[in-house]
């Protein structure tokens, strides 16, 4: 399903609203939901929020999307995927792990050019070319879109084959976070989420990469199966499109 193809699996969704409601009389309940690890502090936001507007809690599984999906594969009982990709709810639906018609982009993410150093990072990416840096930190491009669209950037900027031998690969944006936070590399491409704090950066120095240098990080929900029929989880996707949600969204450096 194309991102651009939200208003279908709204009116889904809305019907499994009224039929959950129906089944549950309207009970506060609990969802589990997988979330990438790129949208830990906004979707901690979202959900205390959530609770607060409808009563239902949403209990908060963070990691990296090829993990979730292979512990939802081998039964993990996950009501909601908040992946970091597109691919991998489109996958679960395509083998009968997520209910038909409730993908959609909840998020579009950002990319940074960060050091926990203040002044490191200049506000066009040029210390790029003048290397000065032992290492670069990214999160691996076969696995994570941040890390695949990192690679994009750098092959636009005609630097990926020179920049290489200083890559520090993430197993994913969180760890590859972790790697330039502690200094164990110097500058890293990662989400703008992770450093942006009520639409700034919080700390250190960074470069927000335009993103006509790599292709969209398109973030996809999906209702997994053991969700259906749950009012909480169905009622948790509709909140991920409302204006609260997309307001602690842009805080955090994620567009509309």
């Amino acid at each position: 399903m194309s991102h651009t193809a939200p208003y279908r699996s709204l009116r889904f969704l809305a019907c499994l609203v009224l039929a959950a409601a129906c089944a549950q009389a309207a009970a506060a309940g609990t969802v589990s939901v997988a979330v990438a690890a790129n949208f830990t502090a906004p979707m901690q936001k979202i959900a205390a929020a959530f609770e607060a507007d409808t009563g239902h809690q949403a209990t908060l599984s963070f990691g990296a999307s090829g993990k979730f999906y292979a512990q939802i594969t081998h039964g993990a009982p996950f009501q909601v995927l908040l992946s970091a990709d597109e691919a991998t709810p489109a996958r679960l639906e395509r083998e009968g792990k997520a209910v038909a018609d409730t993908r959609f982009t909840y998020a579009t993410g950002a990319l940074v050019l960060w050091s926990a150093q203040p002044g490191l990072v200049d506000d066009q990416g040029a210390v790029l070319r003048s290397g000065g840096f032992r290492h670069i930190a990214l999160a691996n491009p076969k696995v994570a879109p941040y890390g695949a669209a990192a690679v994009q950037v750098m092959e636009k900027m005609g630097l990926a084959t020179t920049l290489q031998p200083r890559w520090v690969l993430g197993e994913n944006i969180a760890q590859t976070f972790q790697f330039v936070a502690s200094g164990n590399a110097q500058l890293g491409f990662v989400a703008l989420s992770q450093v942006m704090v009520d639409g700034r950066m919080a700390q250190g120095s960074g470069w927000r990469v335009p993103a006509s240098l790599h292709a969209p990080i398109r973030q996809d929900a999906a209702l997994l199966l053991p969700g259906r029929g749950n009012a909480a989880a169905i009622a948790l996707l509709q909140y991920l499109r409302g204006d609260k949600a997309r307001s602690i969204m842009r805080a955090h450096g994620y567009a509309d």
